[in-house]
């Protein structure tokens, strides 16, 4: 079960963003992430609670940041319940995608393990609600995602495949290098990784 920490950062002027304190497992029925997050002065400012299906559907997401919270699944597209901060009010939404993405590390290791890519196979395109901080606003987004290489690393605890894949963004045009390992990130635009007390689990 990997347990780590990820630094969080702007991904325009590298402002630091704060911290996100994360352990995963793979399981019987896919994968779960769970998280709480701190801001630089290390308050908690929010959660991500994530699990995934076997075949890396979102079966639960539920996320908390500045009072808000998000609660939704993989049904009819993706749906979720959005909570306000007096938690009066609740708006429920319902988007044709695929998945659920947003500035957690868990985001993007639930789409590659979505997308199961394998090297050199031409891009594909995916449909996300992106939930953006820090009021977990909702908005649908594509993307197109490629597996350049998958390349087999030394490490003290043995070999790791690290994958590298290409981001783009398909509104913009913007294009991002993310650097996985089995269920761990090692290096994403805006995302650093700090610490990892375990090595990183295989999904097979």
């Amino acid at each position: 079960m990997p347990r780590g920490r990820y630094s969080l950062y702007d991904t325009h002027d590298h402002t630091p963003l704060g911290e996100e304190h994360f352990h995963c497992a793979p399981g019987p029925s896919g994968w779960r992430y769970v998280a709480r997050r701190t801001g630089p002065d290390g308050t908690d400012t929010g959660s991500v609670d994530l699990a995934l299906d076997a075949l890396g559907r979102p079966i639960r997401l539920e996320l908390h940041a500045s009072q808000w919270q998000v609660r939704g699944a993989a049904i009819d597209g993706v749906t979720w319940v959005r909570t306000d901060p007096t938690g009066t009010h609740a708006t429920e939404g319902n988007a044709p995608a695929h998945a659920f993405t947003g500035t957690s590390p868990a985001f993007l290791i639930a789409t590659a393990r979505l997308l199961k890519l394998t090297p050199g196979a031409p891009a594909t395109r995916v449909r996300l609600v992106a939930l953006t901080d820090p009021v977990l606003a909702p908005r649908t987004l594509d993307q197109s995602w490629a597996l350049l290489t998958s390349e087999a690393h030394a490490s003290d605890s043995g070999p790791l495949t690290v994958d590298t894949y290409q981001v783009t963004a398909l509104d913009t045009g913007e294009q991002q290098t993310v650097h996985l390992t089995g269920d761990v990130v090692l290096a994403a635009p805006g995302i650093e990784l700090e610490d990892l007390e375990s090595p990183p689990s295989s999904f097979g």
